[in-house]
């Protein structure tokens, strides 16, 4: 019996329970797995809440990232072995499994081998926030050296990898933040510049980091009403990499800023990457190497008991964290 955790209706983090079950045995091209480290996410609190892109089909499982140890090989599974450290990546519906538990079954296009020397927790860490900020600025953008990017929600996990991802191609990475509290822990994770947006004029600080010419890069995980701002701070003919919809309130189109600027505006989901293979493969080969070099490195906020897991979904919602909440096993 393994303990997973559920939830029979959409809510807050109260909704979240544990339950006793038989975790069935893998079946074709599926790998079950004993969990040691899970990630937590964003993606997780959204998806509890009916607020993410596919609604829980009830009563829910939920979450994406785990690493731990191989325990067992369905059919036709090849190049892993029952006792291999392996981690899961974001690449499947919730609906349909769920890494939420003390032992779990994982479709085999979503696993891969732990990078050598990092602990379970930092390796439940690091893919959805490297694969994200890596589709993102380098598949999409080509961010490279001399370009300006805009990074709002800096302080989360895939804005501290799109801070790390920028500065390992020699961008100037302009990290936002709305309070000064997190300005300092930005600027120490390597951030050439940040914008307290609670106290400054966003475009007219983006504007005079970059002489004038605007940022060639906005990753945006926010929308909202700041969206027009970040129109008018991008450069002309520059991208606007849009990944998430943190703000709950209506995303402002300012036409007359598009036409003058002639942006390219376009989203970008992991899931589109890690459900590719060839796309995947380029990711994870990308990331192993700036692990490997020392460009990228885990960031870890906190990290949390499994049976505390209520907890980790009330400080997720909190938004104090600076990078990955992590909870152990």
């Amino acid at each position: 019996m393994s303990k997973v955790v559920r939830f029979a209706k959409i809510g807050g983090p109260e909704v979240l329970s544990f339950e006793d079950v038989d975790v069935r045995l893998p079946e074709a091209n599926e790998i079950r797995i004993t969990s040691k480290a899970l990630g937590v996410s964003r993606a997780d609190s959204m998806f509890r809440r009916d607020e993410y892109l596919e609604s829980p089909i009830l009563p829910a499982g939920l979450g994406y990232e785990v690493a731990g140890i191989v325990e067992a090989l369905g059919p036709n599974v090849t190049g892993f072995a029952v006792g291999d450290k392996v981690n899961v990546l974001p690449a499947f519906s919730t609906n349909k499994y769920s890494m939420y538990g003390e032992l779990v079954v994982a479709p085999i296009h979503a696993v891969v081998h732990q990078p050598p020397g990092l602990s379970f927790e930092e390796a439940s860490s690091i893919w959805m926030m490297f694969i994200t900020a890596w589709g993102g600025l380098i598949e999409l953008a080509k961010l490279t050296a001399g370009d300006a990017v805009v990074i709002p929600a800096a302080s989360s996990s895939v804005g501290i990898a799109s801070i790390q991802i920028g500065n390992m191609v020699g961008a100037t990475t302009i990290a936002l933040t709305r309070t000064a509290a997190k300005r300092q822990q930005l600027l120490d994770a390597g951030a050439k510049h940040v914008v307290v947006t609670d106290d400054s004029d966003l475009t007219a600080e983006i504007l005079r980091i970059t002489e004038g010419n605007g940022a060639r890069v906005i990753f945006d995980p926010v929308g909202g009403p700041d969206f027009p701002k970040l129109i008018s701070a991008v450069a002309k003919f520059g991208q606007v990499i849009v990944y998430g919809a943190l703000s709950n309130q209506v995303t402002p189109l300012p036409m007359l800023g598009i036409i003058g600027k002639l942006p390219t505006i376009q989203a970008s989901s992991i899931s589109a990457i890690t459900t590719n293979p060839v796309r995947q493969k380029a990711a994870v080969a990308f990331v192993l190497q700036g692990l490997m070099n020392g460009d990228l490195k885990p960031v870890i906020d906190s990290k949390f008991k499994f049976a505390d897991i209520v907890k980790v979904h009330q400080y997720l919602e909190n938004n104090g964290q600076f990078g990955k909440i992590v909870v152990t096993f």
